[in-house]
């Protein structure tokens, strides 16, 4: 298996002056702990201006790149665990999964327990293995608290075919979320560029230099007195897209405390990823499949006054 290292690199500002270098980067590398940012410094994985730094209090002098490279970790035991997953559709190539929110899709950076893939090896009898021994299975992925449709490969010639058609962009996306106010033009396809925030940079933002192109195709569906049932059908797959387009258009998504300022009440970004088109990779039959409306979103939106029933169940 080749080896998988991650290289990640972080702009520390002015006002990061006198912060420690563990802490730094454990408030960047969100889903990594503390403790394994500071074993990746000990050993030598961290380099501040080109320089490998080893000492985790290392105070930070502002305005310095900071590059984390994460190992792919050889040797991990995967456990198995009983947690409860909705598995919309199996046969013996793959599976679809209604991922609920506050789960994360695969082990990373020290957190090794709780996610979809600990769930995975428990419920299914066999998964691909073509991405390395921490991601069986996983074609692609989404942001924790995004719930909805992932689709596991159990076989390597399914995942090959799968990786092929979202590379290609071969699947028709479909998301519904729930967005603050009232959208001025009611349907719209965005073309953008997405990159790292200049200014925020755990964030996403639409850039104009040194970005990756996004399309969004969003609709909106009904209307409360001040939020928005919005569908959004992508043709890109960048990171936190349709969050950063939905604040792009000065309508964040409700619940969204990184593109919005807010909890608005909710303890996630109400956001699911609602239906998925694509062909399957060894019959080559179109697949149609969704995933029902977590009961989360259903509340946020009977609480701001819009009908769930308006979400459109497409053929």
């Amino acid at each position: 298996m080749e080896n998988r290292e991650e290289r990640v690199t972080f702009e520390a500002q002015e006002e990061d002056k006198g912060k420690r270098l563990d802490a730094f980067v454990s408030e960047m590398a969100e889903d990594a702990t503390r403790s394994y940012i500071q074993k990746l410094i000990k050993d030598g994985f961290v380099n501040i201006s080109g320089k490998k730094i080893t000492k985790s209090g290392l105070k930070l002098k502002g305005n310095e790149t900071v590059e984390v490279i994460f190992p792919e970790e050889k040797d991990l035991e995967l456990v198995p665990q009983d947690i409860p997953i909705e598995i919309i559709y199996e046969d013996e190539a793959i599976a679809v999964i209604n991922k609920g929110p506050d789960m994360v899709v695969h082990p990373a950076h020290g957190n090794y327990s709780g996610t979809l893939v600990n769930a995975l090896l428990y419920r299914l009898d066999k998964l691909s293995d073509l991405n390395g021994d921490i991601r069986p299975g996983i074609v692609h992925r989404l942001d924790k608290d995004t719930s909805g449709i992932i689709v596991v490969a159990k076989t390597n010639e399914a995942h090959e075919k799968l990786a092929e058609m979202f590379k290609e962009k071969n699947l028709e996306k479909t998301y519904i979320c729930i967005a603050k106010g009232i959208f001025k033009d009611k349907e719209e396809r965005l073309e953008t560029f997405i990159g790292r925030d200049p200014k925020e940079r755990k964030r996403m933002a639409v850039v104009e230099e040194n970005g990756k192109k996004a399309i969004s195709n969003y609709k909106v569906l009904d209307e409360g007195k001040n939020h928005s049932l919005v569908q959004v059908k992508i043709e890109t797959g960048r990171t936190h897209q349709i969050r950063v387009h939905m604040k792009y258009l000065n309508h964040p998504i409700l619940g969204d405390t990184t593109y919005g300022n807010s909890t608005d009440g909710v303890k996630r970004q109400i956001l699911h990823a609602y239906r998925l088109k694509f062909i399957h990779p060894v019959t080559d039959k179109e697949m149609v499949v969704t995933a029902p409306v977590p009961d989360d979103f259903k509340q946020a939106a009977k609480k701001v006054g819009l009908d769930i029933s308006k979400v459109e169940v497409e053929k």
